[in-house]
């Protein structure tokens, strides 16, 4: 029988977190998704299905081509962009959210990102 693959176990465990996590208007799901190079976060009405707030590390590439960003550290890209979901959330007037980690281990970039968007505003 075939090893299954790796990313075969993170989707079981975003189903099940997934059947428990549910974003509304007021309270929309900050949903992580991360790969081996990029980071990428949105904020989500799941009663409308809508993508209210969206941020990612290629948003920022510009800023740290130009050195906007001291370091090039996946850990300190991941907080800038937790930094800048919260900036764009609290623009568009959100300030509580339900985290969705996306069956990713809670920690390395994913809590790097949540300690970021937590100190500039988010409460989650």
């Amino acid at each position: 029988m075939a090893k299954p693959h790796p990313h075969t176990f993170r989707a079981r465990r975003h189903r099940r977190i997934r059947a428990r996590v549910s974003g509304t208007g007021e309270r929309p799901r900050l949903a992580v998704f991360r790969s081996a190079k990029h980071l990428s976060v949105q904020l989500i009405d799941d009663g409308t299905g809508r993508t209210l707030v969206a941020a990612s590390d290629r948003d920022l590439k510009k800023q740290r081509r130009s050195g906007a960003t001291p370091s090039h550290s996946k850990l300190a890209v991941a907080a800038a962009v937790g930094e800048a979901i919260a900036r764009r959330a609290q623009e568009a007037g959100i300030t509580r959210v339900v985290f969705d980690r996306g069956g990713f281990a809670y920690h390395g970039r994913i809590k790097a990102l949540a300690d970021a968007a937590r100190k500039s505003g988010l409460k989650f």
